[in-house]
């Protein structure tokens, strides 16, 4: 991919988006050095949520960019029954979030910024995601082999319950792994020619 000689940063942990982010055949850096702190005012709808802190996170990154510097930053959220779902802090908590996916439909969204030093750009994604019924028995030995603790909704749908429960999406599988790859690509294009 040809971004005119600028240089991209990936300000995230998670290896789903610096796999994906690769599959674009995009060099890039990873750099998660920020000073912003996640939290949600009451006010914020909760489709929103995704874009407010992937635009904190990159507002919050730690210096200012270089003019041929594109920073990107994402957020991804579970959201059943209007009730919004992070990361798990807990093993208990990984059950009452599969539990109450169990069966069900549930939308995932993913929010992403671009950002150079002139232009910044969110954009946000959602794919409405099915499980089958699961058992305790396939939740537990799902938690205690992969261990999705760094998952919102505490689930990856490219590991093993994905595979086994995942019974419809509708819209992109990207996107429920975190990092909707279409839309990225788009903003690197226009990114590339300012």
């Amino acid at each position: 991919m040809n971004l005119n000689g600028k240089k991209v940063i990936l300000a995230s942990n998670s290896p789903r988006r610096r796999e994906l982010l690769a599959g674009l055949n995009v060099e890039f850096t990873v750099d998660t050095r920020t000073s912003f702190e996640e939290s949600i005012p009451e006010d914020v709808p909760h489709t929103a949520v995704p874009a407010l802190m992937s635009l904190g996170k990159s507002r919050g990154f730690w210096r200012e960019l270089a003019q041929d510097e594109i920073l990107i930053t994402a957020d991804t959220m579970v959201l059943l029954d209007n009730l919004i779902m992070g990361k798990p802090h807990s093993r208990q908590e990984a059950v009452e979030m599969l539990q109450s996916l169990s069966g069900r439909t549930h939308t995932v969204i993913t929010a992403v910024t671009v950002r150079d030093a002139a232009h910044c750009e969110t954009v946000s994604d959602s794919t409405l995601v099915t499980f089958r019924v699961l058992t305790q028995e396939e939740i537990d030995y799902y938690i205690d082999t992969c261990k999705p603790f760094d998952k919102a909704g505490a689930y990856g749908v490219q590991e093993w319950l994905g595979y086994a429960a995942c019974t419809g999406m509708e819209g992109s599988f990207y996107n429920v792994m975190g990092f909707p790859v279409h839309k990225v690509y788009d903003e690197l294009i226009k990114f590339a020619r300012y």
